[in-house]
């Protein structure tokens, strides 16, 4: 009774896993083995099936299917976000330092015909002028008086000389300090107008071409505030 059963069981096994022979060998004995020798094992249990006879401790090398473990997972590298780089706080603005503000006052706008005092109209562009250096910060003020070529040279020095510094007084008359403000002459040792431009004797037309000659330059250097502006 015992070997027909066992033989029955054989048989369903043998349907189950196609290949299998009823074998036993010296190293498998007591167990179904397939054509490469690997012990069978039954697919709905997982247990070895044995053969005739045999049972699992005849081999100790069928076991319970050992369990498949997944392999361990890859160690994560944690990945580390650099901070954001900061932006280095901006420098305090520098002063900047003007570049040598210079004011071309035209001398026949500002005074009559060989003199030295200030028209109305020379005082109202001084007024802007005052106005502009007291919301500035500033250094120094140059004040410079220029004229043609006509005429000794000692005397358009002197005048030069008289008309810069009634410029410098208008000013310091408008609240602006005369430690900081510098009058000079230069008479006619600086003409604006080349040799070329301007020929011929003392005519009208000679006089009116060397008018950018006569002038009064006004030069402001120092820190940047509103700063004058050209003429």
């Amino acid at each position: 009774m015992t070997s027909a059963r066992a033989l029955i069981f054989a048989g369903v096994a043998a349907v189950l896993l196609p290949g299998a022979l009823f074998a036993q060998g010296t190293r498998n004995q007591g167990f179904l083995v397939d054509t490469y020798g690997n012990v069978v094992r039954s697919a709905t249990t997982g247990d070895c099936v044995t053969t005739v006879g045999g049972t699992p401790a005849r081999d100790a090398r069928c076991g319970p299917e050992p369990v498949k473990r997944a392999p361990p997972a890859a160690p994560r590298t944690a990945t580390v976000t650099p901070p954001s780089p900061r932006a280095a706080p901006a420098p305090p603005p520098a002063s900047a330092k003007m570049q040598l503000q210079k004011i071309n006052f035209s001398a026949d706008a500002m005074f009559a015909f060989n003199k030295s005092v200030l028209k109305p109209e020379g005082k109202a562009m001084l007024d802007g002028l005052a106005r502009e250096l007291k919301g500035a910060q500033y250094d120094s003020v140059l004040v410079t008086g220029h004229t043609d070529r006509f005429g000794k040279t000692e005397y358009n020095q002197k005048l030069s000389e008289r008309r810069a510094k009634a410029v410098r007084d208008y000013l310091v008359s408008r609240d602006i300090p005369a430690n900081r403000i510098k009058a000079v002459g230069m008479g006619k040792a600086q003409p604006v107008t080349k040799a070329s431009d301007c020929r011929g004797g003392r005519t009208p037309r000679v006089i009116a071409c060397l008018q950018p000659d006569r002038r009064v330059d006004v030069e402001v250097t120092g820190t940047k505030g509103p700063a004058a502006s050209s003429r």
